[in-house]
């Protein structure tokens, strides 16, 4: 085999190689020959046909099989011998080749970089701390008792007030017709929930059991259903049932509803259930502090067609986005290259810090283990109440879905090493400055939309995305908001 360099320039590398036709010829034949050993024609007893015969039947497809694994396994030998790591599949094209002849091809690839891992000891970062305040625990409880209330039908003849619960048929009209999603039998509508559209709600207060009500209401401009948005209905309701709501006491009852002892034990769960969100998000904001300094202090070349292939990903969903009128308004006003200059430094972000956290778990032998994956499926199966053993199941039949888990599962075991490594400082904050949006002016903090810190996690995700299983979305009633 004859391997010509024709291309350094950057990470990019081409060669040109050349397999002698007598290399070919005898794969070729040693395979017809491991072929003839269990071959069975009519006439010929099984491994004993003639050679010629083999050959005349199976030379054509057998060239074919050598002639792949002859460019695989030559172009394999090449990046070897050169100590290359290639960035993508390296792609290769045919030059010339007929049966009795040469082998010549061409093979183009981009190799990773070296990186120069910098001392992630001198990294400095802040740790947001919060503890949950006393009000927010009770809140909590008091959802928490809200959840184990019941409804029961009322005897006396009154009129429903808010706080009920009404079952009610509904028949939603546009311009007297009936319209799609617009219907529902047997629906239990508490007042005051605001479940509905606004409004809606408060025209059957006051109604009584056996009710008919038409309900006028207008649907919000932005609601999801254009053919809705903006628009006048009419809502024939039937009040079938008028319940009274009885609410649970926030007892020792309670806690054994939850599994615990008393209602002492039931608040501190509570408060570390509350406290436990608290540490995921400073998490996140930790991880994205240290993915920022990792990105500031690490600059090398990427392959170019990593950032083609991250940048195509990424604006296809920006189109996607655009087509269902969901892109962010900041984005709306903006142009086209504008927009793909913004992106496509995003994807320049994501491709160098996931080639800089592969660098840093291959060097330190960081590894996902089947432990770790186990463990991945069954919390992807806790996201399905009621349906854990189909979760089970489908990653039981198909094991090569749990490869979806490792990606991920990497990227966080190295950035556990890194900040084991970097110096950080705790700070005690409220959960308001927790949970607020970094990317927002304070005095605005209130009142605008974390798009911007949105739009930043997108450059936070290291690690190519993975495919998951999506939940199935709950079906709504035109009428619900």
């Amino acid at each position: 085999m004859q391997v010509t360099e024709t291309k350094t320039e950057g990470l990019k590398r081409e060669f040109n190689i050349l397999v002698p036709a007598a290399t070919i010829e005898d794969k070729v034949n040693a395979r017809l020959v491991e072929l003839g050993k269990n071959a069975s024609l009519p006439g010929f007893r099984p491994g004993k046909v003639p050679m010629k015969v083999i050959a005349e039947r199976y030379r054509s497809a057998v060239m074919g099989e050598v002639l792949e694994r002859t460019v695989n396994d030559a172009t394999a030998q090449a990046v070897k011998e050169r100590d290359l790591r290639p960035a993508l599949q390296p792609k290769v094209e045919i030059v010339s080749f007929d049966d009795g002849k040469d082998l010549e091809f061409s093979v183009a690839m981009e190799i990773l970089p070296e990186i120069a891992v910098g001392d992630l000891g001198k990294i400095t970062l802040e740790r947001l701390k919060a503890t949950a305040p006393a009000e927010d625990v009770e809140k909590a409880m008091e959802n928490l008792a809200a959840q184990h209330a019941h409804a029961h039908p009322i005897h006396e003849d009154r009129p429903a007030a808010k706080g009920d619960v009404v079952e009610i048929d509904f028949v939603g009209k546009l311009d007297g017709v009936p319209f799609e999603g617009g219907a529902g039998n047997g629906f239990d509508l508490e007042l005051g929930s605001g479940m509905f559209i606004p409004g809606f709600e408060d025209q059957l207060i006051g109604a009584k059991k056996g009710a008919a009500v038409e309900v006028k209401v207008t649907f919000p401009a932005e609601y999801h259903a254009k053919d809705l948005a903006g628009k006048e209905t009419t809502f024939d309701v039937t009040v079938k049932e008028i319940k009274e709501v009885h609410k649970h006491a926030i007892d020792d009852e309670l806690a054994k509803h939850e599994g615990l002892e008393n209602v002492a034990a039931l608040r501190e769960a509570v408060k570390g259930r509350i406290e436990a969100e608290f540490q995921q998000v400073s998490r996140q904001r930790l991880k994205r502090a240290l993915l920022d300094a990792l990105d500031e202090s690490h600059k090398f070349e990427i392959p170019p067609a990593m950032l083609d292939n991250e940048f195509e990903a990424i604006w296809k969903t920006i189109e996607e986005a655009k087509a269902n009128g969901t892109l962010d308004p900041a984005d709306v006003a903006k142009s086209e290259d504008a927009l793909k200059d913004e992106y496509r430094a995003i994807a320049e972000r994501r491709v160098r810090l996931g080639l800089l956290l592969a660098e840093i778990g291959r060097v330190n032998n960081i590894q996902v283990t089947k432990e770790d994956l186990q463990r991945a499926m069954f919390q992807q199966a806790r996201n399905f109440p009621g349906q854990e053993r189909q979760v089970f199941e489908y990653f039981t039949k198909n094991p090569q879905a749990m490869e979806q888990f490792h990606a991920p599962l990497f990227e966080e075991k190295t950035v556990d090493f890194i900040l084991e490594l970097v110096k950080l400082e705790d700070r005690e904050v409220t959960p308001q400055e927790l949970m607020a949006d970094p990317d927002a002016p304070a005095e605005a903090e209130a009142d605008k939309p974390k798009k911007a810190a949105k739009k930043k996690a997108k450059a936070d995700e290291a690690e190519a995305a993975a495919e998951k299983p999506k939940k199935a979305a709950k079906k709504k009633t035109a009428a619900e908001e």
